[in-house]
């Protein structure tokens, strides 16, 4: 089933689907530089999930550390 476009009135690089009445981006390098802000997105997420683990690991090594100071009192 081939999927039939028209035109947008006013922008060259969008169309819209009949069947589905949604609304494409035919322009390659506008979708390149939305994948590219997606993924950067992603690894910003990864970054700071990471981080927080390691802030986490560090505030219990550092209760650790407290606790053999205060039970060698």
């Amino acid at each position: 089933m081939a999927s039939r476009t028209l035109k947008v009135e006013g922008f060259d690089s969008l169309v819209r689907d009949v069947n589905t009445s949604a609304i494409i981006n035919t322009n390659r390098a506008d979708y390149n530089n939305y994948m590219k802000r997606v993924k950067n997105r992603e690894n910003n997420s990864d970054m700071v999930r990471g981080l927080c683990k390691e802030i986490n690991t560090l505030k219990k090594e550092l209760f650790e550390i407290k606790k053999l100071i205060k039970d060698k009192k």
